[in-house]
């Protein structure tokens, strides 16, 4: 029996709490990013499917829903998602993903 161990591409923090309105950043760690790869970042509403709110290779960028901007280091090992002013209905588990 043969068993692969596959290590994380990427790192989040497990949980984030705030206030309605009360800006949030979400960070994710990369720190072995390839050249070819995006960065993705999602959303998984409760009881939904995950929407991808942001893609990116290197470049920051502004978001419009849900308000806010997707950021990414000068050596794009870290990136984070910044929501401006979180409500109710954007609580959700967020994904950042590589590919």
């Amino acid at each position: 029996l043969a068993v692969a161990a596959v290590r994380a591409q990427v790192q989040q923090e497990l949980f984030l709490v705030t206030t309605e309105g009360t800006a949030i950043n979400i960070k994710c760690s990369h720190p072995n990013i390839k050249t070819s790869d995006f960065i993705h970042f999602y959303r998984q509403l409760p009881g939904r499917k995950p929407e991808l709110l942001a893609v990116t290779a290197k470049v920051s960028k502004d978001m419009r829903v849900p308000e806010g901007r997707l950021w990414v280091s000068t050596d794009r090992r870290s990136s984070a998602l910044w929501l401006r002013q979180p409500r109710r209905g954007d609580a959700a588990v967020y994904y950042c993903a590589l590919g």
